[in-house]
């Protein structure tokens, strides 16, 4: 019986101790949502648009009806209404696999997804196409919807096609994809022209004249500096995290990182887990290498194969990222850039796993209660939100104006 009641005391003297943690937990939760209330969360990439096609050839959005849960997708308007997201930009993302006038012809129809996603949930979404609609749709209880052209590829070389899709609202268009375009280099193909060629040059002038983001995600670091040098508009990187916390070529440099002040721009951090963890990045370069291996081992013979790759998985299990990670990127940003230049896109419904913590976009105010945590302040929390690419958008749209940026 005294053992009973010693064991009894612990347990309730354990609950008291960790009583003021659980406490504190639910008080920045309810913090952030505050936050998330007070500003829009802008997140700048999200794949929803590729994976209803995937889902459906032919673009139906009753087969991914996100007016419901829907378990496949990271996205759906309850878990949007969760998350506290107040703008998205969807990805009108075609692959790099599409060239020449079928790039151009997906692209339209990827834009097409958006638009009929606001008129099926006109209650939900609206389109935005400035700063100033986002935070008027965001004061009305809505989902201000951006569109962004993932990838230089979707206009065909030509600077009549970007003025076209700007008019249909693109508002920003990421310079390459994973491949090169005849007129820059991709972070993630061999190196060709040193850059920006100068007609990529052409194009970056003619984003600034219009009043579109150049997005940097996916270029190479020569395409980015040369971006830098051309742009008289703050760029932006729509889903990029830091490259000093993992060393994948996806990921911003430090020496970009530094110049971002001069320029204005901001790297919205991305949750890719390859691109937060450098244990998954390794684990992944070690997967591709083995998957070499093996396809040379065993040739055509695709039983073996499946088997070794197997086994060879389940020695090697896959490590996960962490909510934890993306907040040490957000803090090494501040660190080289400054908390002007911070931002975040997800890239949720565009990537296969997730980090513990953020599994889709219902998650974004745990990641703001963690910078809490990190004592980041109210204000500097609102920048990271929303209020950093507000200000990006304003400049762009006062460049294109003839005004230039503001002092």
């Amino acid at each position: 019986m005294t053992i009973r009641l010693l064991l009894t005391g612990l347990v309730a003297l354990a609950a008291v101790i960790a009583a003021p943690n659980v406490t504190a937990q639910g008080d920045l939760l309810e913090r952030a949502r505050a936050l998330h209330r007070e500003v829009p969360l802008i997140d700048g990439h999200n794949d929803y648009p590729w994976a209803l096609r995937s889902l459906d050839p032919g673009r139906d959005l009753e087969k991914a009806n996100i007016a419901n849960p829907v378990p496949s997708l990271h996205t759906d308007i309850p878990r949007l209404r969760q998350g506290g997201v107040g703008a998205q930009f969807w990805s009108v993302y075609v692959p790099s696999s599409m060239q020449g006038r079928d790039a151009v012809t997906a692209t339209l129809e990827q834009i097409d997804i958006v638009h009929r996603m606001m008129r099926r949930w006109p209650e939900t979404f609206e389109l935005a196409l400035t700063a100033a609609d986002v935070e008027r749709i965001f004061a009305k209880g809505r989902i201000a919807s951006l569109i962004g052209i993932e990838g230089g590829h979707s206009i065909d070389n030509s600077l009549a096609v970007l003025r076209m899709m700007y008019k249909l609202g693109a508002r920003y268009m990421t310079l390459t994809h994973s491949a090169n375009v005849p007129w820059a280099d991709s972070a993630t193909d061999t190196m060709q022209f040193s850059g920006l060629t100068n007609f990529g040059e052409e194009v970056v002038r003619e984003m600034n004249r219009l009043g579109m983001l150049v997005d940097l995600s996916h270029t190479s670091p020569d395409t980015m500096e040369d971006a830098l040098r051309v742009s008289t508009a703050p760029v932006i990187f729509s889903h990029s995290s830091a490259r000093a916390i993992a060393d994948v070529p996806r990921n911003v440099p430090d020496a970009i990182l530094r110049q971002l002040p001069r320029n204005g721009g901001v790297v919205m951090v991305t949750f890719v887990p390859g691109f937060l963890s450098q244990d998954v990045a390794d684990h992944g370069r070690r997967l591709q290498s083995q998957t070499q291996l093996l396809g040379a081992q065993h040739g055509a013979d695709k039983a073996a194969f499946d088997q070794a790759l197997g086994a060879w998985h389940a020695a090697n299990p896959e490590p996960r990222a962490t909510l934890a990670q993306a907040a040490d990127h957000i803090d090494h940003i501040r660190r080289v850039a400054g908390i002007d230049h911070i931002g975040i896109g997800g890239d949720f419904d565009g990537i296969s796993t997730v980090p513990v913590g953020l599994e889709d976009v219902s998650t974004y105010p745990a990641l703001t209660a963690e910078l809490l945590r990190r004592n980041y302040t109210d204000d500097e929390v609102k920048k990271i939100l929303g209020l950093n690419v507000l200000r990006v958008m304003r400049q762009a749209e006062r460049v294109a104006a003839g005004r230039g940026l503001a002092p």
